[in-house]
């Protein structure tokens, strides 16, 4: 008999993804249910077997100055409890890291945000692990539509002659739609145990190495795209330096890893461009 699954965020990447590829799913997005508000939640919970959250307050350098109400959303506390006895996968971030290491953070590497969009992820993790659910860490999350990193590149692409982006933030590029399929298969098998994963891409880039492959795999030119450093774009919200995953729980648990981003990239590329 088919699980039932409910789907929060059903309105973002991620979500709309998770939708596209589970159309039995029950899938809300955040006119429909504010995932603050307890009963709410609880009611719709009730009628199902597993929720998959992608409900998130995304907007990292907004967190600086609302960082209440980021908590409130990205706290998942009333999903948390009404999940107690159920399944609940909730997705995460590599933002509740520093950034400061130099090799691979590991799922049970010690946590310390740096800006208040990782401080509120942090406290959804803890709620839901604290509820006995599945936390699923992600980062530099793109996809074929809407705003986000490769449609801001190929939109630029058209209207300058070059671009400078920075080569000074380490990271794995991350298609929702593989990410999308990792969660769907975690949500199949009930074997999977609760703990803390890490659903990027293999391999490791910067934002120049990603936006240059953009240019190449688009027929573009990827010399038009120009080094730069951190310093040169000042944001409200510090980022980490060094956001690259490890991906050790995936194997412990009987899954195949992401596959390596540039590969991914590829596939994204030519969905778009079909």
């Amino acid at each position: 008999m088919q699980q039932r699954l409910m789907i929060t965020g059903a309105g973002g990447h991620l979500g709309s993804r998770l939708r596209e590829l589970a159309p039995w799913a029950t899938a809300y997005d955040r006119a429909c249910l504010d995932v603050t508000d307890a009963e709410a939640v609880r009611e719709a919970v009730s009628r199902h077997d597993v929720v998959i959250n992608a409900a998130a307050w995304t907007d990292v350098d907004g967190a600086e100055t609302a960082e209440v109400t980021a908590t409130e959303i990205n706290g998942a506390s009333a999903l948390a409890q009404a999940c107690i006895g159920k399944r609940l996968i909730h997705v995460s971030t590599d933002y509740v890291f520093d950034g400061t290491a130099s090799h691979p953070y590991h799922e049970n590497s010690k946590t310390n945000p740096i800006n208040a969009y990782g401080r509120s992820k942090l406290v959804g993790e803890r709620a839901v692990l604290a509820a006995g659910g599945i936390v699923v860490r992600t980062a530099w999350l793109y996809d074929t539509s809407g705003r986000n990193f490769m449609t801001t590149m190929l939109k630029l692409a058209a209207e300058r002659d070059t671009l400078t982006v920075v080569n000074d933030q380490h990271g794995q590029p991350t298609w929702a739609l593989v990410l999308a399929q990792q969660l769907l298969a975690i949500a199949d098998n009930e074997h999977v145990p609760a703990g803390t994963y890490h659903g990027t891409c293999s391999g490791q880039t910067t934002w120049y190495g990603f936006a240059r492959e953009i240019f190449r795999l688009s027929g573009l030119d990827p010399e038009r795209v120009q080094p730069t450093t951190s310093d040169k774009f000042p944001r409200p919200a510090r980022r980490p330096a060094y956001s690259v995953l490890a991906h050790g729980n995936w194997a412990a648990a009987g899954l195949a890893p992401l596959p390596p981003w540039d590969t991914t990239l590829e596939k994204a590329l030519t969905l778009a461009f079909a």
